[in-house]
């Protein structure tokens, strides 16, 4: 294959990721029309369109969605093999694409990524937060974040952030005083609540647990988003209870504009794993990554799975948890 050839290849797939020339070509500090002509010329190329355009979007067609999975990985040995030869300039270089939960980069990644870049100046992080649970090495990422029951099949864990993490129900002190403290989940079908919704339209239930009693609860109320600070204020201003992770109510909880109820019923579970690949040529910048990781403190880990990679065999069926 020329040269030119396996440039254009990557264009489109840049473009077909970004499902925008101008969102690629922001990316590569290029023009959207040289992307464009590197599209174009392959088409040619190839005798088969890969691209819908229109003046409102880009669509990969079933031929460009076909190809695209299948250069996922190859595109990724490319760059694990470039980035490599860092190593004998005595730098790691490269670029780190990572997909993540959104309560991964909101609660753990924030604490890390900074110090990762300042410890590696010549890599690039690119993050893509998003709850859609997508395939990681299909659409071109290096390494993703995922709790226990949504790893994906033959791939490697290793710990990342606090080892125990719990969903925690609050509310506003004039929301308790006006419409009581429920003292048991079920009585929480009675209280207006504050819903999450997934960009899939799932709506995931409300779990609680105490002395092997199990309890779903599918919330119901006055508001439905995926947008956290928009449930936060909304829960702040009283108008409904909230079910969400520990630490993204921990600041309302000290300040006393939230309340902590029905906390016997609170039941943790195992923080998140970094996940990638076992391929025998791990890129530059991944293989750091993980090695910062796991130097990393945390108050809560736990010691005996610090830093150890955990080999995962199967997936475990639902829908994983990625709500706030």
């Amino acid at each position: 294959m020329k040269p030119a050839d396996l440039a254009d290849i990557d264009v489109f797939a840049a473009v077909a990721r970004e499902r925008s020339f101008r969102g690629a070509a922001r990316q590569r500090g290029v023009s959207a029309a040289t992307l464009s002509d590197a599209v174009r010329r392959l088409e040619e190329r190839l005798g088969v369109r890969l691209l819908n355009r229109t003046t409102r979007s880009v669509t990969a067609t079933e031929a460009g969605m076909r190809l695209l999975e299948r250069l996922g990985p190859a595109l990724a040995e490319i760059d694990a093999a470039i980035d490599m030869l860092g190593d004998y300039r005595g730098t790691v270089a490269g670029t780190l694409r990572l997909n993540v939960p959104t309560v991964a980069a909101d609660l753990i990644l924030v604490d890390i990524v900074p110090p990762f870049l300042a410890a590696y100046p010549d890599i690039r992080v690119e993050l893509t937060a998003d709850d859609d649970f997508t395939d990681v090495l299909a659409a071109g990422f290096d390494a993703g974040i995922r709790f226990d029951e949504s790893l994906a099949q033959d791939m490697i864990a290793v710990p990342i952030g606090p080892r125990v993490q719990r969903f925690v129900t609050v509310a506003a002190p004039a929301y308790l005083a006006r419409y009581g403290t429920p003292g048991h989940p079920a009585e929480i079908t009675a209280h207006r609540c504050i819903v999450h919704r997934f960009a899939s339209g799932v709506v995931p239930p409300w779990e609680f647990a105490r002395a092997g009693e199990q309890i779903r609860i599918t919330p119901r109320g006055p508001l439905v988003s995926n947008e956290l600070a928009v449930k936060l204020a909304a829960a702040e201003a009283g108008l409904g209870l909230f079910h969400s992770f520990e630490g993204f109510v921990a600041p309302r909880l000290q300040a006393g504009t939230l309340v902590r109820i029905l906390t016997d019923w609170e039941e943790a579970f195992s923080g998140p794993f970094l996940y990638f690949a076992s391929r025998r040529l791990m890129p530059g910048p991944l293989r750091a990554f993980v090695d910062f990781v796991k130097t990393r403190p945390s108050a809560d880990r736990d010691a005996a799975c610090a830093g150890q990679p955990k080999p995962v065999s199967a997936p475990v069926p639902g829908a994983g948890i990625a709500q706030g």
